[in-house]
């Protein structure tokens, strides 16, 4: 049975108030919505945001990597001074200096000296 997260997290919070501890919890759980729903430790971890204060249940927003739109211009500039460095286009474009070198390995370059070569 597929269960939405928030909902798991609403059932966690309804037996955090009930008082009910995290390893009965695991057996309600899983034995209401399937094996492998929840683990203990995940009851733990919401149990101890509980107690913290953090009530809420809701998806947080993604805190991964953000995505860079303007990748394609690190190609352009490359186009224009075959010689710049890595450093100075991750300053122009306000970027992560990993992320330019990440786009340069994917279309062909190779970091040699800081400065950028087209391998074949």
């Amino acid at each position: 049975m597929e269960v939405n997260k928030e909902k798991i997290r609403c059932v966690l919070q309804f037996f955090f108030d009930k008082g009910e501890n995290a390893s009965q919890v695991d057996e309600i759980v899983n034995g209401v919505y399937g094996a492998n729903t929840v683990t203990t430790n995940y009851i733990q971890f919401r149990f101890r945001r509980f107690r913290s204060g953090i009530f809420n249940v809701n998806n947080a927003p993604s805190t991964g990597r953000p995505v860079v739109e303007n990748v394609d211009k690190i190609t352009e500039i490359i186009q224009v001074d075959r010689h710049v460095s890595s450093r100075s286009i991750a300053l122009e474009l306000k970027i992560d200096h990993k992320t330019v070198l990440n786009h340069l390995c994917k279309v062909g370059f190779k970091k040699k000296l800081d400065v950028g070569c087209h391998t074949n």
